[in-house]
């Protein structure tokens, strides 16, 4: 849990000085942050699991398959990010919405979520 307070507030900070936001569309891995950085946990068979963790309030991220990146879900509309990825915990998902970077940490405000084929 306390990972999770950590990811949500270094993000926070790092979504309101980032100065050069830019759309993106992206497509991969709806993945809990926290099984998957401690110990690479992942897929169908993490359903239950990362459904209890996201739940909890343990950030949602998209793990872009082709090149490994993770971005985290920022709330740039001030509400709860997860929400919008609840329905697609460890499945395939298209998205759009504005990319933000600082420090290291890639991550995008959604604007749109959709199954990938």
């Amino acid at each position: 849990m306390r990972i999770a307070f950590m990811l949500i507030s270094v993000f926070a900070v790092a979504a309101a000085q980032d100065a050069k936001p830019r759309p993106i569309s992206l497509t991969g891995l709806v993945v809990d942050t926290g099984c998957y950085l401690s110990h690479d946990t992942k897929g169908e068979k993490h359903i239950k699991c990362a459904t209890a963790c996201a739940k909890a309030g343990v950030p949602l991220a998209i793990l872009e398959e082709k090149t490994g990146t993770v971005y985290l879900v920022v709330a740039v509309d001030h509400k709860n990010p997860n929400e919008k990825l609840m329905p697609f915990i460890e499945k395939r998902v298209a998205v759009t919405g504005t990319l933000f970077e600082k420090g290291g940490v890639k991550g995008v405000g959604l604007k749109t979520v959709a199954a990938a084929e």
